[in-house]
């Protein structure tokens, strides 16, 4: 008798890379037998991938928790699991918090949670397993993507920075960084699936090299990407201000496929800030950057984060960061309220700023970004612009009959799929050119009709449900220590 697959649902919070390790914990389940819930079913399994960045993260956590023990108490036979940041860094103590939490397990384990499933249901008893470093490189798990035309590829792991509001560094560990031959080889992978699009991922992504000794590595790198046949665009996040060298800025004017955008955290504008934060830049340097990428490629888009009412910030403080923000003209910023995190030196640090003072230089800085980006968005109506269809970037696609898109420099793009260029039905992972019409603060709307439609392999996926799954990739990276062993006998047990 075939027993019915076990399913499974993934909830991700947080950055980028717990996005990308989500989808190699989805592939680590499928290649174990697992297969992904229904819309509306309740699964089987439930896998919390967590971050620890916010004050309020261990809150949101458990009250998600508390809301899942209904279901688990009504079947037994579920299976709840805890994973990333948080748990790193909570331990043992979400099990006492959460006693109907049947796995616990870090950053550096991935590659255990199938083995660890199987155990807690063999033992009838909640297995917690937090490793110190790296067990096996993220890289060389199975993943299943979440798109068919876009992939992030992890080319780094952890950090060497010692920013005293972060937490990264001492959850994720020091920077490891991948073999190009390794990078490439997953890229390859990709694009042969029909993906157009990969983000290189590093917490500072452009300090890559610096385990292998070559600080020109990320500019080589990128330039290598642009000799993957099929590969139509390059991004990358997040580079560090402070690691930001000339030969990188070449390397994207020069390779056609690296998309004409940059996200560079600011975080502040006042030097004394930044000191305090341990960033090891100022303010000149930052803008310096900023006007030779403006030299290099006149249409890129720069974005930026920034932290508002750090501990010791004054009015003077911020007014600094609103003259950097006047200066740099970013396209768009993730703007951020300090908050608290625990285990950071910032969270002892003398000068707390009061919540209202923060909200209020908050709304400030917002509104004088809104007010810049509105202004370079305006400048690009009339201009014609590449889009990559997107799936879900549209909150009200289907009350305006449009759809959208993101053009090469990031920008998202709402347009109507119809008219003559329009190749049959337009789907997420095509590629369209249009004209934009109206320009708001976030968006660019293009109301006429497409001058051209390029049906894609990616599209041809999205329409057929099909989602690239690529094995791990391993070309000889150093090992960091054996993976698991699943017991044979283990396997498959209880099902």
């Amino acid at each position: 008798m075939t027993s019915v697959p076990r399913t499974y649902e993934i909830r991700t919070f947080g950055c980028q890379m717990n996005v990308h390790d989500s989808e190699r914990l989805a592939g680590q389940l499928e290649e174990a037998g697992y297969r992904p819930a229904g819309r509306d079913a309740q699964p089987d399994l439930v896998v919390f991938n967590t971050c620890a960045v916010r004050e309020n993260a261990d809150n949101k956590l458990y009250g998600t928790l508390g809301h899942l023990r209904p279901a688990k108490d009504a079947n037994p036979g579920m299976q709840i699991a805890v994973g990333g940041c948080l748990a790193q860094k909570d331990r043992g103590d979400i099990v006492k918090r959460a006693p109907w939490v049947d796995v616990v397990f870090g950053t550096h384990n991935l590659g255990s949670l199938p083995a660890l499933l199987e155990r807690a249901r063999h033992n009838a008893e909640a297995e917690v397993e937090i490793l110190e470093s790296l067990e096996t490189f993220p890289s060389t798990l199975p993943a299943r993507r979440d798109s068919a035309y876009s992939g992030w590829v992890s080319i780094s792991v952890g950090c060497n920075n010692t920013c005293t509001f972060c937490i990264v560094p001492s959850l994720r560990g020091k920077e490891r960084d991948r073999r190009p031959g390794e990078i490439l080889a997953e890229i390859e992978a990709l694009v042969a699936e029909g993906v157009l699009e990969v983000t290189l991922l590093g917490q500072n992504v452009n300090s890559y090299g610096v385990e292998f000794g070559d600080r020109l590595a990320f500019g080589k790198l990128l330039r290598a990407c642009g000799a993957v046949d099929g590969l139509e665009r390059v991004r990358f996040t997040s580079p560090h201000p402070a690691a930001f060298t000339d030969d990188v800025i070449e390397a994207m004017a020069e390779t056609p496929s690296v998309c004409p955008q940059l996200h560079m955290p600011l975080q502040s504008g006042s030097d004394r800030i930044l000191k305090l934060m341990r960033r090891s830049y100022r303010a000149s340097r930052y803008l310096s950057i900023v006007d030779k990428v403006r030299a290099a490629l006149p249409a890129a888009a720069i974005t930026t984060d920034i932290i508002v009412g750090f501990p010791g910030e004054t009015e003077e403080d911020f007014e600094a960061t609103l003259d950097v923000v006047r200066q740099a003209r970013f396209a768009s910023a993730f703007t951020f309220q300090y908050s608290k995190r625990p285990g950071t030196p910032a969270a002892t640090m003398d000068g707390q700023v009061p919540k209202e003072v923060v909200g209020e230089r908050y709304e400030r800085l917002v509104a004088l970004q809104n007010e810049i980006s509105w202004q370079e968005n305006k400048k690009l109506v009339g201009r014609k612009v590449e889009l990559l269809v997107a799936a879900g970037e549209g909150r009200k696609d289907s009350e305006t009959h449009r759809m959208s898109g993101r053009a090469r420099d990031g920008r998202l793009v709402h347009f109507t799929p119809s008219g003559p260029a329009v190749q049959g039905t337009v789907r997420p992972g095509d590629i369209v050119e249009t004209v934009i019409t109206y320009a708001a603060p976030h968006h660019l709307v293009a109301d006429g009709e497409p001058l051209s439609h390029r049906r894609t392999t990616a599209g041809d996926n999205t329409e057929a449900g099909r989602r690239p799954t690529t094995s791990g990739v391993s070309l000889g990276l150093p090992a960091f220590g054996a993976p698991p062993v699943v017991p044979a006998a283990n396997v498959g047990c209880g099902g």
